[in-house]
């Protein structure tokens, strides 16, 4: 990791002096062009001004912009690269397009004078402005840990606050870059007001306009309530980990003995809490990935999700997928295979790859529009509904809907997962989450059901009754309250000698689509090979799409 980093410092290094290299040259040229005219127009008796030395205010300001660049000083900075991580504003040169990056409040120092010794550095430890991600608008702050650890003060949040504002009032999404001791001690309460202000701006931006939290280095306590609200989590691995009290306090209360890796690291958060979407092996790995994702999402709620130039043909038939499906039902298949097959060249866009890996969430592109996938997956738990995979897609469809983009729901779940574990930890309420999101969402849904769709799940899955917009079933498809050996076992449980003939005639009459298509709960029996083509269409037919929900305040989701 510290290798790449240094590589991708020295290319960061030399397009800097490159630039800088370039502007003196340009100066130099225009010194000297400037210089020639004037003494070829100058009079014999002229002679030019000599421009003024530098006022006292000048010097000053100078000394303070340059204070702001450097931030805690060489030291700390090049221990920040020892540890394989970039800093503050080498970060911002990675995300932002190549000099479009306008900063903010470069000046601004923090007010505590209850205790000595504090540094007072410009900037106070983060770095706010704004630049251009493959020429779109985003506001961007970015913490420096080689200033007090990147803690923040009033000041400092200050600084946040008035990034998320501006961000709010044009439209347009904002990027924060944690790498943050937390709040800064000697300020008390000023400190802890601070992270409220920014929770506050959380909470009024969500659902208006995209915000992006990538953890790139400690983010505690409080502070990680922060990223919480945000739409998207990124963790950088072995640098980054988050949580709400430290291992100190943890072996103290409770007599546990755990690493930081093990209590908050990147990979604690992808596999076992959910919090983070994805993890990344460095920093530039992780900027990179960030502007990749950014390319998929419009800049607020009022406008609709970006579409790029594409090449891949709606006709293309995939012959692949009249195959895809076992003909055994228990047999599982990798339903990323089918997403792969349908959408743009292949591309998919994975996210929370690690949690709840019975479900499958991600953006992708249908004739270079954005469209957001929604999937069961059969290779783990046979594509069973849990609580975790409830909470995964639901807060994904959720956030589809708000920003406009559309959804598309591959369907294979048998049901939802049974057991004293899931019903006491609460599957009624969380399964009713994706139920709600389903239900509440108002952008276009487009739903294929290739294989089961059992009992509530397939209520839940996006279904025709919960306002599915184009449903679909491949002639695999089984829809039906349960499987075919359940429910023969039920129904014929008095004539067990007969029970494999009522299972088979169970299947003939119900494991079919026929039944659904019939009752109009599905709009067509598809041939599998012509599921881009269909998609495509309907997506043209729905881009008009009108459709409200009751006026109201909110509604009351199960949380």
């Amino acid at each position: 990791m510290l290798a790449l980093n240094i590589r991708a410092l020295g290319a960061i290094g030399a397009r800097l002096s490159a630039r800088v290299c370039a502007q003196g040259a340009l100066a130099q040229t225009l010194r000297a062009s400037s210089s020639s005219s004037d003494a070829g127009a100058a009079s014999p008796k002229f002679k030019p001004a000599l421009k003024p030395a530098k006022t006292p205010a000048e010097l000053k300001i100078a000394s303070m912009r340059q204070a702001s660049l450097i931030g805690g000083g060489q030291k700390r900075i090049d221990k920040q690269h020892q540890g394989g991580k970039l800093t503050a504003r080498e970060r911002i040169e990675v995300l932002l397009d190549a000099g479009s990056f306008r900063e903010q409040d470069a000046f601004v120092t923090h007010r505590c004078t209850d205790f000595s010794g504090i540094e007072n550095i410009p900037g106070d430890g983060v770095v706010t402005g704004h630049g251009m991600i493959n020429g779109r608008l985003a506001f961007v702050f970015s913490q420096d840990f080689t200033v007090s650890g990147g803690s923040l003060s009033e000041t400092h949040a200050m600084k946040i606050c008035k990034i998320m504002d501006a961000a709010m009032k044009v439209g347009a999404p904002v990027i924060g870059l944690n790498d943050s001791g937390g709040a800064r001690i000697q300020e008390g309460v000023m400190s802890l007001a601070g992270y409220a202000e920014v929770f506050q701006r959380n909470v009024m931006s969500s659902g208006v306009i995209p915000q992006i939290s990538v953890i790139m280095g400690p983010c505690a306590g409080g502070a990680v309530y922060s990223p919480a609200i945000t739409d998207a989590v990124f963790m950088v691995r072995d640098s980054s980990y988050m949580f709400v009290t430290g291992p100190d306090v943890v072996k103290a209360v409770t007599h546990e003995d755990i690493t930081q890796a093990e209590l908050g690291g990147a990979m604690t958060h992808a596999k076992k809490s959910g919090v983070a979407h994805l993890t990344f092996e460095n920093d530039i790995e992780a900027l990179l990935r960030v502007r990749d994702f950014f390319d998929y999402l419009p800049l607020s709620n009022r406008e609709a999700p970006p579409r790029r130039e594409f090449q891949d043909d709606r006709t293309r038939d995939a012959p692949e997928l009249n195959y895809v499906v076992p003909a055994d039902a228990a047999t599982p298949y990798n339903m990323k295979n089918v997403i792969k097959s349908v959408v743009d060249d292949g591309e998919f866009y994975e996210m929370m790859p690690d949690f709840a890996k019975n479900i499958v969430i991600g953006f992708a592109r249908m004739e270079g529009r954005t469209v957001s996938i929604v999937a069961n997956q059969p290779d783990e738990l046979a594509g069973v509904l849990d609580i975790n995979s409830s909470v995964k897609a639901a807060r994904w469809v959720r956030f589809c809907d708000a920003f406009n983009i559309p959804i598309i729901t591959f369907v294979d779940v048998p049901g939802f997962l049974p057991g004293t574990h899931q019903e006491h930890g609460g599957i009624i309420k969380h399964g009713a989450k994706l139920l709600y999101a389903y239900c509440e969402a108002t952008v276009p849904k487009l739903t294929v059901i290739t294989r089961k769709a059992y009992g509530g799940a397939y209520d839940v899955m996006s279904s025709k009754h919960i306002r599915g917009d184009r449903n679909y079933s491949w002639p695999t498809g089984e829809i039906a309250v349960m499987g075919a050996d359940g429910a023969a076992k039920i129904l014929f449980r008095h004539d067990e000698k007969n029970l494999p003939k009522h299972v088979a005639d169970y299947k003939d009459r119900f494991a079919t689509p026929i039944a659904a298509a019939q009752r109009g709960f599905i709009d067509d029996i598809i041939e599998p090979a012509k599921t881009r083509r269909i998609l495509c269409e309907d997506l043209d037919l729905l881009e008009g799409k009108r459709l409200e929900n009751p006026p109201r305040k909110h509604g009351n989701i199960p949380l």
